[in-house]
């Protein structure tokens, strides 16, 4: 069965004293309850967040979970329907990127789309891929200078060059909402987060076929990073080499995600990070030990430190080793409720192993109805 880190008192909060009502909803009733197609071992429901946001097109504003919960993307805009899978032109997403007002882009066709370049993306942006299927290969998107972005239901394969991403968010840009989208094979990354770019969630989004997943934090001359801030919850990194994530400076919190066969290690933190992991599941397969720890000097600095992991009911299996240091991770680490009250976590059993095979990536839903009226 494997083994749990930490107790389970963090369910009311109990081991940081708050005044504010409960920190987060645990297997919360206003949840759906997810089911995947059935097996030989019967499954039980597993309670996830977002039941509400397919009920409605612009239901997903201001609807994440953590540090990017202020994302609103182009709520306050017109739909503009992307018709041509074109890298750019009329009709195409490029053209609806870089116009400065809000926009909530939807897509009437399915397909491949190939960028020659990054496609930069403007504030108040939501890219919305419910209904249709749509790939991105060649380049990926760029979040610079931006803020209020939501990015939905997409799939990321095959970028070549040299610093390119999946999605790359730098600089300065704040706001930001990725869910369930299929991230794999880049050749960098396939979600970097750095130079002063902060709120900003990543759920229910599935990771495969990578080396350098996820960075969070450029290098340690850029001290300022440490205004980033960011939630990841509910996603799979499946088989991924490393960074699930790789934090410097920032302020991560992880809950719910499922981490399996890393080839090097799980989390890494690097200079003054502070990852708080809770109840999210690791299983490893030839390399055992789940966190990391890296030194390095910050430029402002005269010595060189390391980052923090704080684990709280984590469960590690298949000889699954946590390798926590054992240098105060407990005291140096920040928690979520400094930040955001609520959350949906639930424990990290099994079922919730077997959900998040099917549940994370893109999904095919249908494109929701528009309520919203639009002057």
């Amino acid at each position: 069965m494997g083994n749990s880190h930490g107790n389970r008192k963090h369910r009311n909060g109990a081991n940081h004293p708050v005044t504010a009502s409960p920190p987060f909803k645990y297997q919360s009733s206003d949840h759906p309850q997810a089911h995947i197609p059935s097996s030989s071992k019967p499954i039980m429901a597993v309670s996830l967040p977002y039941s509400h946001v397919d009920s409605s097109l612009r239901a997903l504003a201001a609807q994440a979970e953590g540090f990017g919960r202020l994302a609103i993307g182009g709520l306050h805009g017109p739909l503009y329907h992307v018709t041509t899978l074109a890298d750019d032109g009329p009709g195409s997403l490029r053209e609806a990127c870089r116009k400065k007002e809000p926009l909530w882009i939807v897509f009437d066709i399915s397909g491949t789309v190939n960028l020659s370049s990054y496609l930069n993306v403007s504030s108040h942006k939501t890219i919305d891929g419910r209904g249709q299927r749509i790939k991105f290969t060649g380049k990926g998107l760029r979040l610079k200078e931006c803020e209020h972005v939501i990015i939905c239901n997409l799939e990321f394969e095959g970028g070549r060059g040299p610093d390119v991403d999946g999605i790359q968010i730098k600089p300065n840009s704040k706001h930001i909402w990725i869910d369930r989208c299929s991230l794999r094979d880049y050749e960098d990354g396939l979600i970097d987060i750095t130079r002063c770019s902060t709120d900003i969630t990543i759920s229910r989004c599935h990771f495969s076929q990578h080396d350098k997943t996820m960075l969070i934090g450029a290098d340690p001359s850029h001290v300022d990073d440490r205004c980033i801030r960011v939630t990841i919850h509910h996603c799979f990194f499946d088989g991924t080499r490393q960074r699930h994530p790789r934090v410097r400076f920032a302020k991560v919190h992880l809950y719910n995600n499922y981490t399996r066969n890393w080839g090097i290690y799980a989390v890494c933190a690097s200079v003054e990070s502070q990852i708080y992991s809770q109840c999210n599941i690791y299983e490893a397969g030839q390399k055992k030990i789940a966190f990391k720890y890296l030194t390095e000097k910050a430029a402002d600095k005269e010595a060189a430190t390391t980052g923090f992991i704080r684990s709280e009911g984590d469960l590690f299996i298949t000889g699954t080793k946590a390798g926590l240091s054992t240098e105060g991770g407990e005291d140096c680490t920040f928690h979520p409720t400094q930040h955001y009250q609520t959350w949906t976590v639930g424990p990290p059993v099994d079922d919730l192993k077997h959900v998040l095979q099917h549940c994370t990536g893109w999904q095919s839903v249908p494109r929701p109805a528009d309520q919203a009226s639009v002057a």
